[in-house]
């Protein structure tokens, strides 16, 4: 079976939900944040102070 591209490594909240989600090819860092479920959802690369995005070593 294939490796899945995006892996969620933190889960935070059950009706606000806020979730980081790793690309397993690139590393690249991801926030999701929904609220109530039924007013959306938002994804944004995070980064760090300097502006660049977060990468997680890919082994």
């Amino acid at each position: 079976m294939a490796k899945e591209r995006f892996v969620e490594v933190y889960s935070q909240g059950i009706v606000n939900v806020a979730k980081i989600i790793v690309d397993t090819e690139t590393g690249v860092n991801y926030l999701l944040g929904s609220h109530n479920k039924q007013a959306g959802t938002g994804l944004t690369v995070l980064v760090d102070q300097n502006g660049k995005p977060i990468v997680t070593p890919i082994e």
